[in-house]
């Protein structure tokens, strides 16, 4: 699975991560970080990416024009981007659960 993490987390989250999503990318390094989420959707759809967000626009767009992309949500208020990791590596088995059934478009992670 390929992510694309979302403005609203950092992008040193690539790397971080690199060893479970190694063809992961960040809004930032493609140049978007100043798009519309609309805009975000539309990449990650055509480049096979699941979006990895703070942000529940990313939801709405998600009962309005289905999957893919998918959307892995996270919920958690203020926190560091070790935090995140963390949720991200502990989630790893409800991750492939969201890549491998093609019937789940969003998973939520607190």
């Amino acid at each position: 699975m390929k992510l694309l993490f979302d403005h609203n987390l950092s992008p040193r989250l690539v790397h971080r991560l690199a060893d479970l999503f190694p063809e992961s990318t960040h809004v930032y390094i493609q140049g978007m970080d100043q798009v519309d989420d609309s805009e975000v959707w539309t990449y990650a759809q055509d480049n096979g990416l699941t979006i990895v967000t703070r942000d529940s626009d990313y939801n709405e767009l998600l009962v309005l024009r289905g999957f893919p992309p998918k959307v892995i949500w996270i919920r958690r208020g203020n926190c560091s981007t070790a935090e995140i990791e963390a949720i991200v590596r502990s989630h790893l088995s409800d991750i492939q659960i969201l890549a491998d059934d093609p019937t789940l478009g969003i998973l939520t992670l607190y």
